[in-house]
C-alpha cells in the first residue's frame, strides 16, 4: 500500500467514525455553548427582552393616535407607516427570541408562556391595524400615487399599497377586519398543540435493536434509525413509531380538522371561491399552478417507480417495502461527517456564488448562527429563521453526521443567506420575500453540493451513494411533497363540502395516495396499512398550502443551478439579483426574471427528466462497482 492509499484510508476512517455527540437525552442547560445558537445577539439577557417587550406595547398603543386622519396628507401617511415599520421590527425581534428559546426546550413552560404572550401581542397589533386596508381602498390608486410623488419616502410602501388595492374584493370594513384579525389568537392552536403532542407529550416507546442497543424512539431517533442498513431494524422502528402515533390518531384528526376549518373560515368571510384560492391569491399565483404540479407529477411517476425498482435491486430485495425507502442503496459507502467537515464541504460547494456569499456563510458558521445537535425537549427537524430587523438569521439543526444532514445544512443556510441578502439590499418593508420563493435558494444549495461532491469524489461506490442521496432528495422534495400537496388539497376540498376530517377519512385518503405514488398496485413498493396514519407526523399540513412550494421550489432551483454551474459571471449575478430582490416583485415574475417560468409544466418536466438522467448515470456507475 503506497502512502497516498494509506492517507485515503485514514481519511475514510476519519469520515466514517468521527466524533458526533449524541445529546438527544441531555437537558438543554447541559449542552456546550459552542453547539448552541447565540440568542445573546438578539438580547443579552431576559431583562433586556422584557424592556423591549414593554416598549413594543407602548409603540402599539400609539397607533390609534397616529391613525387619526392618516390618509389626509402625505406627511401624516408617512408618520404612521414609518411607525408601523419600527413596531414590526421590534415585534419580530421580541417574538423571535421567545421562539428560539422555546423550540430548544419545548418542555419549558416559562418560554412557552412568553411565546404565547408575544403571539397575543402580535395578534393585537394586527387587529389594531385593521383600519389600514379599508382606508387605502377608500383613498384610491390615483391619490396614493400623488402622495408618493409628494413624499418620496413613501415609495418603499408602494408594493404594500398595490397589494391592498389588488385585494379590494377580499377586504372587509374596518370593524369586521378587526374581528377577523383577532381570530388569529386561536387559529394556530391546532398546529401548536399537534407539535407539542408529537414531540413532547406522546410517550416514546423503548426498542431493542438487533445489536442489543436499547433506544427511546423519539422523533430524532426515529429519523436516525429508519435509515438503518439492517432491514429488520428499520422495519421495527417504522412500525413501532407510527403505531405509537396511531394511538393518538383521533386527537390528531380533531386538531387537523380545526386547522383546515380555520382556513375555510377565511374563504367565507373574505369572498374567495376556495381555500386554495385564498392561500395563493395574495402572491398573485393562479390555482392552475398548483393543479398543474399535481397533474404533471402524477402523469410522470414512471421515473420514480424506476428508481424504486433500482433501489430494490441494489438492496438485494425482491420488492421494495415502504420501510426500505430511507435506507441507503449503497450502505457500505455510508460515511459520517463531523459538523466541521460538513461546514467545509458546504463552503466549498457554494464557491460558484462568489466571495460575498462565501464570506457571509463562513461568518454564520463561525458566529453561532446555528443550534447544532438534538437535545432533550428540542423541536425536531430543521429550519432557518431570518430576522429582517438588523440581526442575523438563525438555523435549527438536529445534526447526526449523515450525508443527508450535510445536505440539510446546505439547505437551511440557503434560506438564511436568501434572508440575509434580501435584508441587506432591500428596506425592511420590501425585504420579506414571498413564501412561494422560500424553497428555491435552499434546494439550489443542495444541488450545488451534489455537483461539488461528484466532482471531488474518486470512489465510484461513494459516488453511487451521493447520487442515491440526490435522487432521494428529489423523491422527497418533488414526488413526496406533490403527494402531500395532493392530500392537502383533498382535505380542504372535503371540508369545503361541509364534511369533517375524521381519523378514518384521513387514514384512507392518505393511504390511497401513498399507494398510488409509490406503485403499490404495480408491485413497485409494498405500502402496508399502518402507513395510513403517517399524516399525523407532518407538521406542514397545518401551514395552509405550504408543501407544494417544496416541489415548485426544487423545480425552479434545478433550472437555476444548471444556469450557474454551466454559466459564468452573468449567471452568478442574475441569481444573486434574485436573492437580493426580496418582495419587490410577485414570485412568479421574480422567477421569470431569473430564467424560470412556473406557469408552464416545463420546469417540472425538466426536473423529472433530470431525475431520469441521474438514474442513467447511477446505473452506469453500478456496472463499475459490480
Amino acid at each position: 500500500m503506497n502512502q497516498q492509499d494509506k492517507q485515503n484510508k485514514e481519511d475514510i476512517k476519519t469520515a466514517i467514525t468521527p466524533d458526533i455527540p449524541d445529546y438527544s437525552r441531555t437537558e438543554r442547560n447541559k449542552i456546550p455553548k459552542q453547539f448552541t445558537w447565540k440568542t445573546e445577539d438578539l438580547y443579552p439577557d431576559l431583562s433586556s427582552w422584557e424592556k423591549d417587550k414593554t416598549e413594543l406595547t407602548a409603540m402599539i398603543s400609539r397607533i390609534p393616535e397616529l391613525s387619526q386622519e392618516w390618509t389626509t396628507s402625505p406627511e401624516a401617511m408617512y408618520r404612521l407607516m414609518s411607525h408601523v415599520t419600527e413596531t414590526e421590527k421590534k415585534e419580530n425581534r421580541t417574538y423571535l427570541y421567545t421562539s428560539l428559546s422555546s423550540d430548544t426546550d419545548m418542555s419549558d413552560s416559562a418560554w412557552q408562556a412568553r411565546k404565547g404572550e408575544l403571539y397575543s401581542v402580535s395578534v393585537d397589533f394586527g387587529a389594531m391595524l385593521s383600519f389600514m386596508d379599508p382606508d387605502i381602498l377608500e383613498l384610491g390608486k390615483a391619490k396614493i400615487e400623488t402622495y408618493i410623488q409628494a413624499e418620496p419616502r413613501l415609495e418603499v410602501y408602494r408594493r404594500d399599497f398595490e397589494a391592498v388595492l389588488r385585494m379590494e374584493q377580499h377586504v372587509l370594513s374596518a370593524d369586521k377586519e378587526q374581528i377577523v384579525t383577532r381570530s388569529g389568537m386561536f387559529s394556530n392552536t391546532p398546529s401548536k398543540a399537534a407539535g407539542i403532542l408529537r414531540d413532547v407529550d406522546i410517550p416514546a416507546p423503548q426498542l431493542t435493536l438487533s445489536s442489543g442497543e436499547k433506544i427511546r424512539l423519539n422523533t430524532s431517533n426515529y429519523v436516525r434509525h429508519r435509515a438503518s442498513e439492517i432491514r429488520g431494524d428499520r422495519k421495527k422502528v417504522m412500525r413501532a413509531y407510527w403505531k405509537n402515533q396511531t394511538r393518538y390518531r383521533n386527537t390528531h384528526a380533531a386538531l387537523m380538522d380545526g386547522a383546515i376549518k380555520s382556513h375555510y373560515f377565511q374563504v367565507g368571510v373574505r369572498n374567495y371561491n376556495s381555500c386554495l384560492e385564498a392561500a395563493l391569491f395574495p402572491n398573485n399565483i393562479d390555482t392552475a399552478v398548483y393543479h398543474n404540479l399535481i397533474s404533471t407529477v402524477q402523469e410522470n411517476l414512471a421515473p420514480l417507480h424506476r428508481y424504486l425498482k433500482l433501489k430494490a435491486r441494489m438492496l438485494k430485495l425482491d420488492r421494495m417495502e415502504y420501510e426500505d425507502i430511507y435506507a441507503s442503496s449503497v450502505p457500505a459507502a455510508e460515511k459520517k461527517f463531523t459538523i466541521e467537515q460538513a461546514k467545509q464541504m458546504v463552503l466549498e460547494s457554494l464557491e460558484p456564488l462568489g466571495d460575498e456569499y462565501g464570506t457571509v456563510l463562513k461568518t454564520g458558521f463561525e458566529s453561532r448562527w446555528m443550534d447544532i445537535y438534538a437535545n432533550k425537549g428540542k423541536r425536531s427537524g430543521a429550519y432557518s429563521n431570518g430576522s429582517g430587523f438588523g440581526a442575523h438569521p438563525f438555523v435549527l439543526m438536529n445534526y447526526n453526521g449523515t450525508l443527508n444532514h450535510v445536505s440539510t445544512l446546505a439547505h437551511e443556510f440557503g434560506h438564511s443567506l436568501h434572508s440575509w441578502f434580501s435584508n441587506k439590499y432591500q428596506p425592511f418593508p420590501l425585504s420579506h420575500y414571498p413564501i412561494f420563493l422560500a424553497e428555491v435558494a435552499s434546494t439550489f444549495n443542495e444541488t450545488l453540493l451534489v455537483h461539488y461532491m461528484m466532482e471531488k469524489e474518486k470512489d465510484p461506490l461513494f459516488k453511487l451513494h451521493i447520487l442515491d442521496g440526490y435522487l432521494e432528495d428529489l423523491r422527497g422534495t418533488l414526488f413526496r411533497q406533490s403527494l402531500f400537496a395532493n392530500f392537502e388539497a383533498a382535505m380542504h376540498e372535503h371540508v369545503e363540502k361541509g364534511q369533517t376530517l375524521t381519523a378514518d377519512w384521513l387514514d384512507t385518503t392518505y393511504l390511497n395516495l401513498t399507494r398510488l405514488y409509490y406503485g403499490h398496485k404495480e408491485n413497485v413498493t409494498k405500502v402496508d396499512k399502518y402507513i395510513q396514519s403517517e399524516w399525523c407526523g407532518i407538521p406542514h399540513f397545518y401551514y395552509n398550502f405550504y408543501v407544494y412550494q417544496y416541489s415548485t421550489g426544487i423545480s425552479a432551483a434545478t433550472a437555476l443551478a444548471d444556469m450557474v454551474i454551466q454559466g459564468g459571471k452573468a449567471e452568478q449575478e442574475r441569481y444573486l439579483d434574485f436573492l437580493k430582490s426580496g418582495r419587490t416583485k410577485y414570485p412568479l415574475d421574480a422567477l421569470k426574471d431569473a430564467g424560470v417560468d412556473l406557469t408552464t409544466p416545463a420546469p417540472i418536466i425538466t426536473t423529472i427528466r433530470k431525475f431520469d438522467e441521474t438514474l442513467d448515470r447511477m446505473e452506469t456507475l453500478l456496472t463499475e462497482v459490480s
